[in-house]
């Protein structure tokens, strides 16, 4: 792996890691679905201009738990998600994975 990936765009990286042998698909797949969850619940947050602290209050989920989900410096579970998402007007859907998606 190139040590240097300053100037490599993250789908290149990915794609590197991937052929390397870093991680597996499957691996990577589950990050993947961990990252657009996340992203969605900040996205969510920011649209709805409602603050992590105030998240809180609605959701009774802490602050600093809910930063840490958006930094994906945790691995919630799925009731501490499914608290942060209903006050943003959010569920979860269990979809298929598009197969064959370049990487």
């Amino acid at each position: 792996m190139n040590s240097n990936t300053i100037g490599t765009t993250w789908e290149a990286h990915k794609k590197e890691m991937l052929e390397k042998g870093y991680f597996s698909q499957q691996e990577y797949d589950e990050v993947s679905a961990r990252v657009e969850i996340m992203l969605e619940l900040v996205k969510a947050r920011n649209e709805g201009k409602i603050s992590q602290q105030k998240l809180e209050e609605l959701s009774g989920v802490r602050q600093a738990v809910i930063s840490r989900m958006e930094t994906g410096q945790s691995s919630p579970s799925l009731e501490t998600v499914l608290k942060v998402l209903v006050p943003l007007g959010k569920t979860l859907a269990v979809v298929p994975i598009e197969q064959n998606k370049p990487v």
